[in-house]
């Protein structure tokens, strides 16, 4: 090896993407005083979706699942690519109403009442891997409970991931100790 054909150092070693740099912040959305973290602007762009869905695929490839769960409706855009990409089962956790034929519900508790989520019933074989996906980690209410719906139809829950984590939220706190991974976090 010539001079020339040296290792790279860190001069010429290209810097790893900063997702956040391709996730648009919309202020008072949906509501006055919220601050969005929209992720159709990473979407958009297909290197960084790319760079997302290899940094997911490699933090959740850990857990050995057998299928990706998605929670409605952005985890969908989420998990059916990454389950494809890692050759993998996709199933959807949707609002009650929202799947055809059979359905396993399952009610929760919201700050002002209770939401229902649910499965198909055949969705998902006893004792099959699962990982979680969506594409934010809050409060982490809509992400416990559907932790408890996979439970309630005997998968086991290996793990769950987000692209986005609101720290400030604490939302990580209610997934009963389940490995949770994010790519990127906001602390405000």
């Amino acid at each position: 090896m010539t001079t020339s054909e040296s290792c790279p150092t860190s001069e010429t070693r290209p810097m790893p993407m900063d997702l956040k740099d391709h996730i648009r912040p919309v202020p008072d959305f949906p509501i006055p005083g919220i601050l969005f973290y929209d992720i159709s602007t990473l979407l958009a762009n297909a290197d960084a979706w790319q760079v997302a869905m290899g940094r997911l695929a490699k933090a959740i490839s850990r857990h050995q699942p057998d299928v990706l769960a998605g929670i409605e409706s952005r985890g969908f855009l989420v998990a059916a690519p990454l389950a494809l990409k890692l050759g993998l089962g996709f199933t959807m956790i949707r609002k009650k109403g929202k799947l055809p034929g059979t359905t396993i519900p399952h009610e929760y508790s919201l700050e002002y009442g209770t939401d229902t989520i649910e499965i198909q019933d055949d969705a998902i074989e006893p004792g099959q891997r699962a990982v979680i996906l969506d594409d934010l980690l809050a409060t982490g209410g809509t992400m416990a409970a559907s932790i408890e719906l996979l439970t309630k139809v005997d998968a086991e829950v290996v793990g769950s991931a987000c692209i986005i984590e609101l720290t400030f939220l604490n939302g990580r706190d209610k997934l009963v100790d389940l490995p949770f991974d994010a790519l990127v976090a906001y602390d405000e």
